[in-house]
């Protein structure tokens, strides 16, 4: 029976995106073995475009792996810091354990030491480097997902207004002005988020002027949504999964960052088509309320930064 290598992660669509530069290093330091990520199943139809993972086995943050998991050759904590998530892999029998350090798991003993303030994709790479995997944190990209595709149409732009929690969550009058800025200089507006979504999005597009045949929140699977990415000019959005994509496909973007440091979460500063608008204040990411550096950014601040996406080299725009 061939051995394999459980990797935990079941997490965001950010989360799973920056994940990809230890995917691959890991599938590089076991070649012989069967690659599978305990994650959520939403991200099976992105795996050949990850080409590192050879299945996703659906589980729940937190929780006890399922049997088919068990007695892994090797299992990889990509999921914190520990203790819980350490103790959900250890309960599964691994042969093996790679993850941070953690006073209160004896295994973890010899791993990596966790720095809080660490970019997401850099700190997955420096725990596989000290156990002795080689990454490369600039290993981002994605595949553009193969078979019939829309055309590039650099006049797209793609406005994606939502996030996880409401900390995160520019308010909707600002998004409309955006969207509407953009359709008026010609350039056709897309509104993507998920089925519960839909509403926000609706809103946005009716203040902006926008078709409601151009809302497209709730009419995309994710394979879909990283195809209408690949194809797009432009992407806007909040500190969420899309602005992951926009970064794995090098689709020029504008990045809305509130109560996280875009050194924690940004797009790679080497790279000339990214701009990440941040306050300078931290917060609560998964807050209740809109979080007080977001609404700092005004509209005319990301116009400014989608402007000179063609002109200006990328970084942390402070507003």
């Amino acid at each position: 029976m061939r051995p394999f290598v459980v990797i935990l992660r079941p997490l965001g669509l950010g989360d799973f995106l920056t994940g990809v530069p230890a995917y691959r290093a890991i599938a590089r330091a076991f070649p012989e073995h069967r690659i599978v990520l305990a994650a959520s199943a939403v991200f099976e139809p992105l795996i050949d475009l990850v080409g590192a993972i050879d299945a996703v086995q659906p589980t729940l943050p937190l929780r006890p792996l399922p049997g088919a998991l068990h007695g892994a050759d090797v299992a990889i904590d990509l999921h914190g810091r520990g203790p819980q998530s350490h103790r959900i892999l250890l309960a599964a029998r691994p042969r093996k354990l790679i993850a941070f350090w953690n006073e209160e798991v004896a295994q973890s003993a010899g791993g990596a030491e966790w720095i809080a303030a660490e970019h997401e994709v850099s700190r997955w790479c420096r725990m596989l480097t000290h156990a002795g995997i080689r990454a490369d944190s600039r290993d981002l990209d994605l595949r553009v997902p193969p078979g019939p595709l829309p055309a590039r149409d650099r006049r797209i732009t793609i406005v994606h207004p939502s996030a996880a929690s409401e900390a995160r969550r520019w308010p909707i009058d600002r998004w409309a002005a955006v969207a509407r800025a953009e359709s008026a200089v010609g350039r056709v507006v897309a509104i993507t988020g998920s089925a519960a979504e839909r509403n926000r999005a609706m809103q946005i597009a009716d203040r902006a002027g926008i078709p409601h045949a151009q809302v497209l929140a709730g009419r995309t699977n994710l394979r879909e949504l990283t195809a209408l990415v690949a194809s797009a000019g432009r992407v806007v959005s909040g500190d969420t999964g899309v602005a992951h994509l926009a970064t794995a496909l090098r689709i020029p973007s504008v990045v809305l960052f509130g109560p996280v440091a875009p050194a924690c979460w940004g797009p790679p500063p080497q790279r000339p088509y990214h701009r990440a608008l941040w306050s300078g204040r931290n917060g609560d990411p998964h807050g209740a309320r809109v979080d007080r550096g977001l609404l700092e950014i005004a509209v005319v601040d990301v116009l400014e930064a989608l402007k000179a996406l063609d002109t200006c080299g990328n970084g942390v725009v402070a507003v």
